[in-house]
């Protein structure tokens, strides 16, 4: 239970951000506007974060990276937010955080989708 309640105090301002963007804009938006409009709920909240952080991907011992992904966010050094403006949320969106959290070298993460009617997220501790 201890795991699971790592970085509480982020992950709720997080959220709570979230909410409040979900709360004025709704569902129906591209990813990017609420990706903006989290950034900016996150810096009221006093949040340091950085965007976009393009991560290299290692396999077995090779020295080059055999690809990068971008995680949407990476909060105070510690949290990884990805978010989404789908429908629904799927496996294969767990699945592509809980890859993240590995490449990032990092152990909490934060699935949010704008998508549906209401917000909807996810809480992954490694």
């Amino acid at each position: 239970m201890e795991g699971a309640l790592k970085y509480k105090d982020i992950t709720e301002k997080i959220i709570g951000a979230s909410f409040e963007v979900h709360k004025f804009l709704g569902n129906g938006f591209q990813e990017v506007i609420y990706q903006r409009a989290l950034a900016y709920e996150m810096s009221r909240a006093g949040l340091e974060f950085s965007r976009e952080i393009e991560q290299d991907i290692f396999y077995k011992d090779l020295k080059e990276p055999i690809g990068t992904r971008r995680a949407d966010f990476v909060v105070a050094g510690k949290v990884l937010v990805e978010i989404k403006a789908i429908i629904q949320l799927e496996d294969v969106h767990w699945a592509q955080v809980l890859n993240y959290l590995k490449a990032y070298k990092l152990e909490v993460a934060l699935l949010i989708n704008f998508g549906s009617k209401s917000l909807t997220f996810k809480r992954l501790v490694l």
